[in-house]
């Protein structure tokens, strides 16, 4: 008799290569010890958040009162960035042995720049370096919107070692036009001398074997990227 329990479907998932994010994060559940036991029985390898997940946090709960005392008569903006930094850098604290063990492949928490700056790329640019330092972990994520003045900050970023995850693509040419910045951003993080098999914004499930083709500094890989459209219909 067959006593084996069957496997959950996010069990099923993980088991397949699929790589399971949760789209919440909060105090409460950082502090409830709630992120960690999903980690570590859900299966959960990332967590992304966004202004909308953190305003429905803060209006629950007393989780934040202390920093909030703390911040009074702060600037909105400063209080909001202390606030959602102190929050992003626990998530990934709480996700990086995962980070380590998948050789930087999955454990990683997603922030988003301010979406008012969706139209502005040189304050996209200094506020995608800012959450980078001021979070100051390296499986942190800043997410970007694919809008015509975020592709080149997703270039700058990339080429600065920034982790970028790319967000607002809706059609198969933006899809496009995001590979490309992605790949020239590689490009110029080559060329200036950085090692791609250790930046967070190349390190994948595809690209996480040294062995492969252009995964150290042999050559750049912006040819291959751009030929295989990540499997896109030639144009």
């Amino acid at each position: 008799m067959n006593t084996e329990r069957p496997r959950s479907p996010l069990a099923e998932l993980s088991a397949a290569g699929v790589s399971v994010w949760l789209d919440d994060l909060s105090r409460e559940l950082l502090a409830g010890g709630g992120l960690a036991t999903l980690v570590a029985d859900r299966h959960v390898v990332g967590v992304t958040t966004n202004p909308t997940i953190f305003a429905s946090a803060l209006s629950t709960g007393d989780r934040y009162d202390e920093q909030l005392h703390a911040l009074a008569g702060s600037d909105l903006d400063d209080a909001v960035f202390a606030i959602t930094r102190t929050e992003v850098r626990a998530g990934c604290d709480v996700l990086r042995p995962v980070n380590d063990r998948t050789d930087g492949v999955d454990g990683k928490v997603s922030i988003e720049v301010d979406p008012r700056l969706a139209g502005d790329t040189d304050a996209t640019v200094h506020q995608t370096h800012a959450l980078w330092d001021e979070v100051g972990r390296p499986n942190l994520m800043v997410r970007i919107p694919a809008t015509t003045a975020g592709l080149p900050a997703i270039t700058a970023a990339i080429a600065g070692g920034i982790s970028v995850n790319v967000t607002l693509i809706f059609s198969l040419d933006r899809y496009r036009q995001v590979v490309d910045a992605f790949a020239l951003g590689l490009e110029q993080a080559w060329r200036t001398g950085r090692d791609l098999s250790s930046m967070p914004a190349w390190r994948t499930r595809s690209t996480k074997d040294p062995s492969r083709p252009h995964a150290g500094n042999a050559s750049p890989p912006t040819a291959r990227i751009r030929n295989d459209r990540c499997g896109l219909p030639p144009q």
